[in-house]
């Protein structure tokens, strides 16, 4: 009995935990308020929808997350459902989200008996936590906190169906603290999940082939196939960000081996990063099978339809049956038959013809000299140079005007002002990427004033900085930095010294 006890209160303290997350939504189902018809807002379900709406941006990596635009998410989610204009979807929006986090900052508590201590204790949870905060337009940004993705897990099918992405998540949550010992237990998990998938997969590949009997059929396996295929993107997308963040751990800890200690942190990371390649891989190999799955799979099955049909189709029984059982009109005979019959065939000559492409030769052929393409000339290149340093002071001058005071800034903030300003079109062109590139390639870069060097793209950067800088700097960030749908960079810091 005593071992019963034991096993019964053991972890009664985190269990009760886990239940008290739901208390936010139970709370948003007490409130009592109509939409301008007079019809009741239905704050529960509104609720998880919020919760779903953090977690769903947390996967796609969406850190822009505030008010406004849960605001416009509900409105479109609630379409004739809820009657509000913007203001009172803000107002909504707000509402739900201090639910999860109060306006006072404080995390969530709530007080319990403890009969594992045997004394009334206290817990603390945070479903939401504050994001970054853009001070110019003062917008507040929000992302879930471990509470509340423990409290997104709880709901089954949701868990079931992104486990490998949720177990991504926790990876990265875990090597961001240094719980490298708990991050290789989470990439076993995710091993188990891969291979889980591999069978779905595998599964589902002979479902396809086999079970497909109908076009309502073949339509829902399309959208099955189709919805893996999405989420194993994802899951690439997320898989190589994780590796960018080991390797730059990796190398952080390599310039700090001291002690046993260190050198044992070390061998783990080295580990992490094993295992971590080893589960890509594995999960690259599924994400190429469900190309081919959505694909010849897909193709094989609507074939497999036009000939289950033709099969199916009796000739003498829907044609010849119908013509001899029942004494038709001509013109009823006519209309049944008439989709069997073939086109009729004549072969006639069309004045077109003169049109067509003519073969023209000469009589005395010429022997066909092969040259070489004419080289590009030196005033081509030097007008080429030109243009590229006049680009290349305009993007400096951007940067010295987005810098004003501080020497040093990264190139996602420059790119996030940029999409903010009149001159967004600049990310639309290549120059912009090659700029940095190429200043990253060469930096440092002494600021000298010389007369001789006109041929150099930083002539005009070097005019435009020489009275107050000494030198530039640029070194590679973690991050990769999204210019538009066509163009992305790794992301950099610019560092100048100056005189």
């Amino acid at each position: 009995m005593e071992k019963l006890i034991h096993s019964t209160r053991d972890n009664y303290r985190e269990r009760m935990q886990r239940i008290f997350l739901f208390d936010p939504l139970y709370s948003l189902r007490d409130k009592k308020k109509k939409d301008y018809k007079g019809r009741n807002i239905d704050y529960f379900g509104l609720g998880l929808l919020t919760l779903l709406f953090f977690f769903e941006n947390m996967l796609s990596r969406n850190k822009n997350t505030g008010v406004k635009e849960l605001a416009l998410f509900l409105k479109e989610m609630t379409k004739e459902e809820i009657d509000f204009d913007d203001s009172g979807f803000q107002d909504l929006s707000r509402t739900l989200i201090e639910a999860f986090r109060p306006a006072s900052g404080k995390r969530n508590s709530r007080k319990f008996y403890n009969w594992n201590t045997r004394k009334d204790e206290e817990v603390f949870y945070s479903i939401l936590k504050a994001a970054k905060s853009d001070i110019k337009t003062n917008t507040q940004y929000y992302t879930l906190d471990e509470q509340g993705l423990k409290l997104i897990f709880a709901t089954k099918e949701y868990f079931s169906e992104f486990q490998l992405s949720i177990n991504q998540l926790v990876l990265r949550k875990q090597l961001e603290k240094g719980e490298f010992i708990g991050a290789l237990r989470q990439i076993e998990e995710m091993h188990i999940d891969v291979e889980t998938l591999n069978n779905r997969i595998i599964r589902i590949k002979h479902e396809v082939q086999r079970s497909i009997i109908s076009n309502e059929t073949h339509e829902r396996y399309k959208d099955i196939v189709e919805d893996i295929n999405r989420r194993l993107e994802r899951e690439q997308d997320e898989f190589n960000e994780l590796q960018s963040f080991v390797k730059d751990t990796k190398e952080k800890l390599a310039y700090e081996l001291k002690d046993k200690k260190e050198q044992k942190t070390y061998e783990l990371i080295i580990k992490i990063e094993r295992e971590l390649r080893d589960v890509h891989l594995n999960h690259r190999k599924l994400f190429d099978e469900s190309i081919v799955l959505k694909t010849k799979a897909l193709e094989a099955a609507q074939e497999s339809l036009y000939y289950i049909g033709i099969d199916a189709f009796n000739f003498e029984q829907e044609i010849l049956g119908e013509l001899i059982s029942h004494p038709l009109p001509l013109e009823s005979s006519r209309t049944l038959v008439k989709p069997f019959l073939s086109l009729e065939k004549a072969e006639i000559w069309s004045p077109l013809i003169v049109f067509d492409k003519q073969r023209i030769t000469k009589e005395d052929r010429e022997e066909n000299i092969r040259n070489f393409s004419e080289l590009i000339s030196d005033e081509e290149v030097k007008k080429d140079i030109l243009i590229l340093q006049k680009n290349f002071a305009k993007i400096m001058e951007y940067i010295l005007i987005f810098m004003k005071d501080k020497t040093k800034i990264s190139l996602e903030e420059f790119v996030n002002h940029i999409k903010k300003s009149e001159n967004k079109d600049i990310l639309n062109e290549r120059v912009f990427y090659e700029f940095w590139l190429i200043l990253h390639q060469k930096s440092p870069i002494n600021i000298e004033l010389n007369e001789d060097k006109s041929e150099n793209i930083f002539k005009d950067v070097v005019e435009l900085l020489y009275k107050r800088v000494n030198k530039i700097n640029v070194i590679e960030d973690i991050g990769i930095v999204k210019g538009n749908e066509r163009y992305s960079i790794k992301n950099m810091i610019l560092t100048l010294e100056e005189k």
